[in-house]
Order: C-alpha cells, then sequence, then structure tokens
C-alpha cells in the first residue's frame, strides 16, 4: 500500500488512493493505520476514488482515526485537492469532487493554496433535532453549562464562544462530553472561540472521533458563522494554533474556506505490517 501524508496548519491526513489498497479499508484497520506510534499515525484518512459524472475529478471518502466515516473536512478537503492537482488527475483550476456531504467546488489559487466552496451553512439540521430556527442552544459539560452555535456546514458544529479563558481552558474535560451530548444524535464538533476584532477570531477545535486539533477547517468555518451571526465583519481571519484560514460567510450564509495544505512525504506500507492488517477484521 503506498501513501502520501499531507499536512494543514498542522492538521494531517494518509492520502491513498483505492487503487493502491489492498484490502477494504474497515474502522479496525483505519485505526490501526493512524495510530500514533504503531502505525503511520495521522488525523485520519482521506481515500480517493474514480467519478464518472461529468465535471467530477474524483470521489472523497474521509475517515477519522477512530474508524468513523466523517461527511466532511476542509484541511482534509484542500489535501486532497491539491493532491489531485499534483497528481496529474485534473489540470483544471476549478473542478468538482463528491464527498458524502455533497459536492465541493475548489478554486487552484497557488502551488500550495485553493478556495474551497463549502456550500451554504445551515442552522437547523438533523444533527441538532431539538433546536429551533436560529441553532441556539445549551449543553452540560462537567460542572458547566455552555451556550452554543449549532452549524452544519457538511459535518455538525457545536460553535462555543469564551473570553478570555480560551488559552487556559480545559478542552480534554469539556469537550468529550459536548461531542458525546444527548443533543448530537450524531455526535458533534466542537469549536470554542473568542472575538478579537471586527474581522478575526481565535479558535481551538475539539474534533468528532478526533479531540483537541492544531486546526479544522469544519471547525473554523462554524466558529466564523457564529462569529458573522453576532456581527463580526465578513471575510474572518480565524486564528488556530496551527496557523490561519480566511472564512468568507455570505448574507445567505454561504461560506468559501481559503488556506493552505502541503505534501510531508510519500511511504509504503511494509508487507509484515500489511499482512497484520490483511489478518484484522
Amino acid at each position: 500500500m503506498t501513501f502520501e501524508k499531507w499536512q494543514a496548519l498542522g492538521n494531517d491526513y494518509i492520502v491513498v488512493e483505492e487503487r493502491n489498497l489492498p484490502f477494504e479499508l474497515t474502522p479496525a484497520r483505519i485505526r490501526r493505520i493512524c495510530a500514533p506510534h504503531t502505525g503511520v499515525g495521522s488525523d485520519g484518512i482521506l481515500l480517493l476514488s474514480p467519478n464518472d459524472e461529468p465535471g467530477f475529478v474524483a470521489t472523497l471518502r474521509i475517515f477519522n482515526p477512530d474508524g468513523s466515516e466523517a461527511e466532511l473536512s476542509g484541511n482534509g478537503a484542500r489535501e486532497a485537492i491539491l493532491y489531485l492537482r499534483r497528481r496529474g488527475w485534473t489540470d483544471q483550476d476549478v473542478f468538482s469532487v463528491q464527498t458524502a456531504a455533497g459536492e465541493i467546488r475548489p478554486q487552484i489559487t497557488g502551488p500550495d493554496t485553493c478556495t474551497v466552496d463549502m456550500g451554504r451553512a445551515k442552522l437547523r439540521s438533523k444533527d441538532f433535532p431539538s433546536g429551533g430556527d436560529d441553532g441556539k442552544g445549551e449543553v452540560e459539560a462537567a460542572d458547566r453549562t455552555f451556550r452554543f452555535q449549532h452549524v452544519s456546514i457538511g459535518n455538525p458544529q457545536a460553535a462555543i464562544e469564551v473570553s478570555d479563558e480560551l488559552e487556559q481552558l480545559d478542552l480534554d474535560k469539556y469537550g468529550p462530553p459536548i461531542e458525546a451530548s444527548d443533543l448530537f444524535p450524531n455526535r458533534t464538533n466542537v469549536s470554542f472561540w473568542r472575538r478579537d476584532s471586527n474581522d478575526e477570531i481565535r479558535a481551538r477545535i475539539f474534533e468528532r472521533g478526533v479531540g483537541e486539533t492544531m486546526s479544522s477547517g469544519t471547525g473554523a468555518t462554524g466558529a466564523a458563522v457564529a462569529a458573522v451571526l453576532k456581527g463580526a465583519d465578513s471575510p474572518v481571519t480565524v486564528h488556530l494554533d496551527g496557523g490561519d484560514l480566511e472564512v468568507e460567510v455570505g448574507e445567505d450564509l454561504h461560506v468559501n474556506l481559503t488556506g493552505w495544505a502541503r505534501p510531508v512525504y510519500a511511504g509504503e506500507l511494509s508487507d509484515d505490517f500489511v499482512k497484520e492488517l490483511n489478518e484484522t477484521e
């Protein structure tokens, strides 16, 4: 099995073409491959396969390190998009990729940058069934009650505004009970954010099935949409542990996400490890 390791603002994924897979990607195998000490180590796997529909370059499936499948990842999508361009799947600057969340349409803007049309964010969705049209709610976590803004942008986000405590906030304490709250039947991603200026916010991300990450494109998007709903100017620059992303939020909540992604290395799993994976259900 050959693969490439990519990262975007420290959010790292293994990129695999389906034709290079000697086995089916089961949850157990995904967990073993993504394991940091006994596997390749990553925040997930991006699986690319051909798509015969007109205008579509590929189908992208995104897997979390716990073996679950994600609908969308902003950082992962950019890594896959730039991989497709570098590997000759397309020579176009604008094209379409199919995901579990639907079509995404990127525009290549530089050697390692692109803007992704993320579609229209929704404040009401099946992922927060008890929520109203405004997507606002409250959730209990450990010893606190947090007010959150639900945003669906291909996957569910709970954006929580906090103040000066952001840097000291214990995400390992509060993230898991929010992610697994009964309010969210499919679990949720969580972004804790602080407004720094009219068009800048700082965010820390607790990603569903992953934990705290250096960055998340959809997490940054959820926080940016919440900030715009509270009066911030668009585009919003989101400062994350791994770097900055720009999120343009339209009046109709249509979102464009701009950022970079870069390859780290190419690799090949050893025959012994592939044999172990084949023996793993």
